[in-house]
């Protein structure tokens, strides 16, 4: 932990080395550039921004790889990863971001010379989040930030290619980094030259489960968000707001081909693949956020998108028609004025000029209707200074801006992350291209994000713009055609008051005493291939469990076969399935009738499957426990699970829970069984789950000539007996092997005995 973001920048300087030089060389690709940038994509901190189309700002690929330096943050938490060490300190994003740019500028100064050299041949790579406007402005929070990934995330590579379509030439850039008075250059030049004598990594698939694609807002809730908006219009508040809303879907295989298969069908300017090594960011942009070169900057604001004809007539039609639509001329011209305030923050008085307005730019797919505002910064403004004045850009946020992202946050339920953000380079010798992240997604955790939106005005009709939106999503599904999985992570089905639903559509009120108190219980069943085992006796404890804690009156339902509907939704009837019975409590204190049901099932895979040991390995929790909610299978179990969740992180299976005696009462899912000569004793605990299956071992071993014993059991007894044994409804009976690691007695195979028994009944 350093005290101040300089001293944390002079610490990593040591080791990274400064920049001396940067080593330049022509090399000849004999593949298409994303063949080449194939070989690079696996590695972590790989950025590859490729231009599509044939606009005047599509002239570079660009592939950035092997960084030596790894910047990532979160609001004021700064992580800087080098080769072999990682710093974290408390700084603002920017402020470090100024700083790393600062510490290595080259000292090859002819680099200056912005229209004779390539725009980025040292510097990073990387992404800016929407979400870091909170440190820009002081804005409201209350969106969910569920993905909690880093706000900013720049590369600085070893390993720099650049293609100039234009002239149809390659180089090689790698910044010649001096580290303790030795030039690293050799190694770094290694590097490349291994991995383009490799051979080229065979095509990866991707596919993506399709019936499992959702939105985080419904039609009618979004209907009404800009219905809100609108009301907020006419109440002055603002002109225009950008509203999104955000889609996800289950992901499979390989992000880089995503990005092929996407580039291949609809080139745009700036598209951008990063490998940020936990997610990757897949973004086919075609709006330019900021431009510098020297002490020019730019901006290019889209506004206006209309679907391309199918013949030379009907697409010259619906140029025109873009062009004369009185609405996206209202909205890229009030965007166009904003963004000239915001470059006129950082640009010498005067020099901020629209140099083209309304230009209509054709794409494969549609046209769009684009403005140039170009400024000349002034002596004493950074590239930081100028994210800060225009982040996040205002096409997709609105106007007036602060304003604008205040009605977002209040609206949106899910912060945008990567979504409106900024991706593309910005370098340590003052050029700099960032894009507007739309038409991006992020993969992460075997799932595909993506949000789509667009400008709500007054006029606005909400209908449409939710088509609109709706349509754009369909965009990026339509790749997936052809290549739908169902996924591991397949939508389950729960029965919930009568009604057989997806598990993500299943609601509860969130005044019900089960949400808010943990004021419930549940049963949980083995079904072995459509058959529960031991319903009878489950329901029965079920019951008592009801009329003690809810109502005299218990429900009357066929629960066998509401248990084979929920087995059959959920493709589970030639499985071991758990089976769970959940009754929650409404928020009624009379009414017999208000209160939630639910059963649910998954896969079940014994707890021994895969293992070497035979048997559990227990550790003593130690918060004794002692509540007569105990008696029951209450939904106020966060005890036993924080119980077992510490357990693991021990290393062991379970955790053996005691009474505030310290004598024994049971582990954070089973009974607990000792067994000495031909005796079983169960623990006498003041308050304690009476289990099912341990009703029925205790019967087997009585049935085999064992004689039943109850008693207070401490510690030392369980290490004096012949063997342990624990029972639930899913494992069945299991042995003991250890406690705190101490082995206890070799057991013998009573417990394969008693589950055989147990199976035949």
């Amino acid at each position: 932990m350093m005290k101040t973001v300089k001293s944390s920048i002079d610490e990593i300087k040591k080791i990274t080395g400064e920049i001396d030089c940067i080593h330049t060389e022509r090399i000849e690709l004999d593949e298409p550039f994303l063949d080449f940038a194939a070989r690079f994509v696996s590695m972590p901190g790989t950025v590859v921004l490729m231009s599509g189309g044939d606009n005047d700002c599509s002239r570079y690929h660009i592939l950035g790889a092997k960084p030596w330096l790894t910047f990532t943050g979160s609001i004021n938490d700064m992580k800087i990863k080098t080769k072999d060490h990682v710093f974290n300190f408390r700084a603002d994003p920017f402020d470090t971001l100024r700083n790393i740019l600062n510490a290595y500028r080259p000292y090859d100064r002819h680099l200056d010379d912005y229209h004779m050299q390539p725009p980025f041949t040292s510097g990073i790579l990387g992404y800016l989040s929407y979400d870091l406007k909170d440190c820009l402005e002081k804005l409201p929070r209350t969106s969910i930030e569920d993905l909690y990934l880093p706000h900013i995330c720049f590369f600085a590579p070893s390993i720099i290619v650049i293609h100039d379509r234009k002239k149809d030439r390659t180089s090689l850039f790698i910044p010649e980094r001096i580290i303790s008075g030795k030039n690293v250059l050799h190694k770094d030049l290694e590097a490349f030259k291994n991995i383009m004598a490799s051979k080229q990594p065979p095509m990866e698939s991707f596919s993506g489960d399709i019936d499992g694609f959702q939105s985080n807002f419904t039609k009618s809730k979004y209907i009404n968000a800009v219905k809100q908006i609108k009301e907020y219009i006419a109440s002055g508040h603002v002109y225009q707001v950008n509203l999104s809303q955000r889609f996800e879907m289950n992901f499979e295989g390989n992000a880089f081909s995503l990005f092929r298969t996407l580039y291949k069908l609809n080139p745009a300017p700036f598209f951008s693949y990063i490998n940020a090594e936990n997610h990757f960011i897949v973004s086919t942009s075609p709006e330019r956020f900021l431009l510098r070169t020297g002490d020019r900057v730019e901006t290019r604001p889209i506004k206006g998108t209309i679907p391309r004809g199918e013949n030379p007539d009907e697409d010259k039609r619906r140029g025109l028609e873009l062009e004369n639509s009185k609405k996206d001329d209202a909205e890229l011209s009030m965007i166009v004025d904003l963004l000239r305030n915001d470059l006129g923050k950082i640009c010498e008085a005067g020099s901020v000029r629209v140099t083209e307005h309304k230009r209509l730019e054709a794409y494969k797919n549609v046209f769009h209707l684009v403005s140039v505002v170009e400024g000349i910064l002034r002596k004493n403004q950074d590239t930081v200074d100028i994210i800060k004045a225009a982040f996040p850009g205002g096409s997709i946020t609105g106007c007036p801006k602060i304003r604008s992202m205040e009605i977002i946050d209040e609206l949106e339920p899910h912060r945008r992350h990567i979504y409106t953000g900024s991706a593309g380079y910005i370098s340590f010798n003052d050029t700099m291209d960032l894009s507007i992240a739309i038409r991006t997604a992020t993969i992460v955790n075997k799932k595909i994000i993506f949000s789509v939106g667009g400008g709500i005005v007054f006029d606005s009709d909400p209908f449409d713009e939710y088509d609109e939106t709706m349509h754009k999503g369909r965009t990026i599904r339509e790749v997936f055609t052809g290549k739908e999985k169902t996924l591991g992570s397949k939508s389950s089905h729960v029965w919930i008051n009568g009604n057989i639903e997806p598990i993500e559509l299943a609601k509860i009120n969130v005044a019900d005493h089960g949400f808010l108190f943990g004021y419930g219980f549940f049963e949980t069943i083995r079904v072995d291939k459509g058959k529960p085992q031991y319903l009878k006796e489950h329901i029965a404890r079920f019951n008592k469990t009801w009329k003690h804690l809810f109502f005299e009156q218990v429900p009357d339902l066929t629960w066998q076969d509401i248990i084979y509907q929920v087995i059959l939704r959920n493709d589970l009837l030639e499985k071991t399935a758990a089976v769970k019975i959940i009754a929650s409590k409404g928020n009624s204190e009379k009414s017999c009738s208000d209160f939630t049901l639910i059963v649910m099932a998954r896969s079940y895979t014994h707890r021994l499957a895969g293992k070497r040991e035979q048997g559990i390995n227990l550790v003593v929790y130690p918060k004794p426990r002692q509540t007569p909610l105990a008696d029951y299978k209450t939904l106020n179990y966060l005890y036993y699970l924080l119980a077992g969740e510490w357990a693991k992180k021990k290393g062991a299976d379970e955790a053996l829970i005691l009474n505030p005696d310290d004598t024994i009462s049971e582990t954070n899912t089973a009974n607990i069984l000792l067994i000495k000569n031909k005796t079983f004793i169960r623990p006498i605990s003041p308050y304690v789950l009476p289990g099912i299956t341990e009703k029925v071992v205790c019967e087997l071993l009585l049935s085999q000539g064992y004689i039943s014993e109850s008693k207070k059991l401490c510690l030392e007894d369980l290490f004096l007996s012949d063997q342990v044994i624990i029972t639930n409804s899913l494992i069945g009976a299991l042995p003991v092997l250890s406690i705190d690691g101490k082995k206890l007695k070799k057991p013998t195979d009573l417990w394969r005995k008693i589950n055989k028994l147990f199976e035949s009944l």
